[in-house]
């Protein structure tokens, strides 16, 4: 887990933080801010299915898949 501080800052009229190097989230990337008392959580919103998808496909391919090994269940009486 990072632990950064950062100080508020007047932008407008709206509030803001500036996030560190070692916490950003990267340009231009929409996020949700959730509000429990004190605590402020920051997170990426959500991404939309081909978006994901994308993400997915650009993963690197693992160089083999293991089997699982044929395995007899026990029978289970009453199921």
């Amino acid at each position: 887990m990072t632990v950064a501080k950062t100080r508020t800052f007047r932008s407008g009229n709206s509030e803001a933080v500036r996030l560190p190097k070692g916490v950003a989230f990267g340009e231009d990337v929409e996020l949700v801010l959730v509000r429990s008392g004190d605590v402020l959580t920051v997170y990426p919103a959500a991404t939309s299915i081909p978006e994901m998808i994308a993400r997915l496909e650009a993963l690197p391919v693992p160089p083999s898949i293991e089997e699982r090994d044929d395995e007899e269940l026990p029978e289970r009486a009453g199921l």
